[in-house]
């Protein structure tokens, strides 16, 4: 199906089920994206239309995405302290019905109470909202990584975040040479909460998983192809030619043997992802949290997130 959405578009092209990340600023997974993101995860569901492949690329120049939309994320954390009208505001936002956002705020409200979350009754309302929302996303990119037919990511640019953990959902990631990954969640006082750390795990072990957590330092793309994360490098502006290529190729094979085999060569790590987002949820209430996302979203630069120019070098003066 061909659909144009305020965010992303679908598009079938040689039997692949092309999605293309179009939103400003840089692509970033709020609850608009996700609301588009639930109709690819439906159309996958649905048999994609017979698609045999589905690809993963941006229209933005600036790359692949950075990741979260962070201004939501403080709105929502913001809202807890503001009172129940605020909040309920927000819980509106969250669910496709009234019925539905009702019922997950009497829920956590009860589980509040219960002492689940090991919160108190207010700071257990901020979670609740993001944990409604960690788990829309996780159904979702759960969809794309268990996906009957191959995903391939084309990336280019920055890869940060969430959007990295989208990329992670894929079989294959093909990248050009200025692709850069990233994990900048703990600069936020928070670990990854979209599954990125198991899929990571489960792809390359802990070992790379450490580096980028505890260092916050991005991946470059010779790098992230040395190490495996990169099935195939590329020339700059050449990541879409060559995973519309390599998802032709996947078509060659029996449908039925590459949605059997994928399981098998591609475990899912269920109990890993749950408690990636229970950490993810136990952190959010930090101050630290508060403190970091106060400062992103009061920074004078537009995209914080991403790298300022470097100043060209200058040569001294040869002595006269």
């Amino acid at each position: 199906m061909n659909w144009t959405g305020a965010r992303l578009s679908t598009q079938h092209v040689d039997g692949v089920l092309e999605v293309a990340l179009h939103a400003d600023p840089l692509n970033e997974i709020g609850l608009d994206m996700l609301a588009e993101l639930e109709r690819v995860a439906a159309m996958i569901r649905d048999g994609a239309d017979g698609a045999r492949a589905v690809l993963f690329h941006s229209e933005n120049a600036k790359g692949f995405s950075a990741g979260a939309n962070l201004w939501e994320l403080h709105q929502g954390l913001s809202s807890a302290d503001e009172g129940v009208g605020a909040l309920r505001d927000h819980a509106s936002r969250l669910f496709d019905s009234p019925r539905r956002a009702a019922r997950a705020g009497a829920s956590a409200l009860k589980g509040a109470l219960r002492g689940d979350y090991g919160l108190d009754p207010l700071r257990a309302a901020k979670v609740w909202g993001v944990r409604a929302f960690l788990d829309r996303i996780h159904a979702v990119f759960d969809t794309f990584d268990t996906a009957p037919i191959p995903v391939i990511a084309a990336v280019h640019g920055v890869c940060f975040g969430g959007d990295f953990e989208l990329a992670l959902t894929a079989d294959v990631i093909v990248a050009d040479k200025t692709a850069r990954f990233a994990f900048p969640e703990l600069r936020l006082g928070l670990v990854p909460g979209f599954g990125g750390v198991p899929r990571l795990e489960r792809d390359l072990g802990n070992a790379l998983v450490r580096e980028l957590l505890l260092s916050g330092r991005s991946l470059g793309a010779p790098r992230a192809h040395e190490v495996g994360l990169v099935a195939q490098l590329v020339a700059p502006g050449k990541a879409l030619d060559v995973a519309r290529k390599l998802a032709k190729q996947t078509q060659k094979f029996d449908a039925a043997t590459v949605a059997a085999a994928k399981p098998f060569l591609k475990p899912f790590p269920a109990r890993r992802l749950a408690e990636e987002k229970a950490l993810f949820c136990r952190l959010l209430t930090s101050p630290a949290v508060m403190e970091a996302l106060d400062a992103f979203v009061n920074s004078k630069d537009a995209m914080p997130y991403l790298p300022r120019a470097r100043a060209p070098r200058t040569q001294a003066s040869p002595a006269s």
